[in-house]
């Protein structure tokens, strides 16, 4: 077959995976796991697989899978592309103004991203061979660290990660010093030596975070991720960096080549964490992965959702390299753990990637079928 592909069809479908504990942040509160996933079939039936960042606001996965099916995939049905990045092209150029005019520029470019994965996995498939390897990989091997783990309940959510297989370990802060600090403390203890990392989802202040870093120091932390919003001054970001003692990490929320580009060229983040299936896709951030090696910081793709995105971040951390982990939700979700294929055998704190074409599984929809949204 050849790198090209004329697209038959664009279908996205909406879950939504009911929460006996809620998944806590510093912002609120998630009480189901939602997931929206994108499926392109080409002209010879290739298919490929893909998923948009749907977390929030609550109702946003409806709404990003009727932007893919009523918005987004009338305009590709029909068309031959050369790349899936030239598809990314026509649909972020086409609907800028569009998106700008309902002041949606995030969920297009969320929407726009889950058509993207399920792209580059069919031309993946075209060329028979992994997406990883597509990509520049020559190792199907990555770190993972489990993620997710919230303040109440921390060190039983930690000790079951370890017996699944995990080494390495990120706690949710931002709930009050005497909290964050017991739970750190309790989590040192639990994974020893290990990669202890912590998240405050931009809960701080300036003045909070500035007082809680010199507390956070004993705890030999890999990475604080967003102690302070994103959409802070960069000078903000400078004082916090001169005074931590441990990388600050942080990309989930930055969303353009010119976002990402002042923070490579300074020194603030030694980690950095763009994802997938929220801006950029494969198509934008893989050359953005490469660029964050290059500027000397590590890359730690950012992810939360269903098992499609999840792949899709193992993929591309695999084919850039690095020494970077890939995120993996602590929590209970099915429809990350049907869908997820090899990430599910988490091993010494690693998982194998297969070598089977695109990302490697067909996915079965029937075995998340109970969880369909329709709304």
């Amino acid at each position: 077959m050849t790198d090209g592909f004329t697209i038959r069809s664009i279908e996205a479908f909406c879950y939504r995976y009911p929460l006996a504990t809620p998944v806590v942040t510093s912002f609120g509160k998630m009480l189901n796991r939602p997931a929206v996933i994108v499926r392109a079939i080409d002209e010879d039936g290739v298919e490929g697989w893909g998923e948009a960042w749907s977390n929030f606001p609550a109702p946003g996965a409806e709404h990003r899978a009727r932007l893919v099916n009523e918005v987004l995939a009338p305009g590709l049905v029909g068309r031959k592309f050369d790349s899936p990045a030239r598809a990314f092209e026509v649909l972020t150029g086409g609907t800028e103004v569009l998106a700008l005019q309902c002041g949606e520029p995030g969920p297009f470019a969320q929407a726009i991203a889950g058509i993207d994965l399920a792209l580059w996995d069919l031309s993946a498939r075209r060329q028979r061979l992994p997406l990883w390897r597509l990509f520049g990989g020559q190792s199907n091997k990555i770190k993972v660290y489990a993620s997710g783990i919230n303040p109440g309940g921390a060190t039983r959510t930690a000790e079951a990660a370890l017996k699944r297989g995990h080494r390495a370990l990120k706690l949710k802060v931002g709930f009050g010093a005497e909290t964050d600090l017991a739970n750190l403390a309790a989590l040192r203890g639990i994974v020893g030596a290990g990669m202890l990392a912590s998240d405050a989802n931009q809960g701080w202040s300036v003045a909070q975070a500035m007082e809680m870093l010199p507390r956070l120091a004993e705890f030999d932390l890999r990475w604080l991720e967003e102690p302070i919003r994103a959409d802070r001054p960069r000078e903000e970001w400078c004082r916090l960096h001169g005074l931590a003692k441990m990388p600050i990490a942080a990309g989930e929320n930055i969303s353009s080549l010119d976002a990402f580009g002042e923070v490579l060229a300074e020194d603030v983040l030694g980690v950095v964490q763009p994802d997938i299936a929220k801006w950029g896709g494969l198509s934008v951030c893989a050359g953005l992965a490469r660029d964050i090696l290059k500027a000397g910081k590590t890359f730690c793709p950012h992810y939360l959702g269903g098992g499609i995105g999840l792949l899709a971040s193992a993929h591309l951390l695999a084919g850039v390299g690095g020494d970077g982990w890939l995120e993996v939700d602590a929590n209970d979700n099915p429809l990350r753990d049907l869908l997820c294929g090899p990430v599910i055998n988490v091993r010494d704190g690693t998982v194998e990637l297969d070598h089977e074409p695109g990302l490697g599984v067909a996915p079965d929809l029937s075995s998340i079928e109970r969880y369909r949204s329709l709304a």
